[in-house]
């Protein structure tokens, strides 16, 4: 016959105390990504990328280092 396991709680490492660092883990994970987004995004809408040079495709070649000349820049 097998031994009855006796080392059980509720507040071990795999109950209650294990559910709820793992919730608090994830929901930082989540805040912390939330904020990064946002400050990715408002970073974005005030320093936006000037089309311009990008409007002409007639200058690219297929295979030119140059042609970074003519991607997205920054406006400032």
């Amino acid at each position: 016959m097998a031994a009855e396991n006796t080392n059980r709680s509720v507040f071990g490492l795999h109950g209650v105390t294990g559910m709820l660092i793992a919730t608090v883990l994830l929901l930082s994970i989540l805040v912390a990504l939330t904020t990064w987004g946002i400050k990715v995004q408002q970073g974005s809408a005030t320093n936006f990328y000037d089309p311009a040079p990008v409007l002409d495709i007639n200058n690219l070649k297929k295979n030119s280092t140059e042609n970074a000349n003519f991607a997205f820049q920054d406006a400032k």
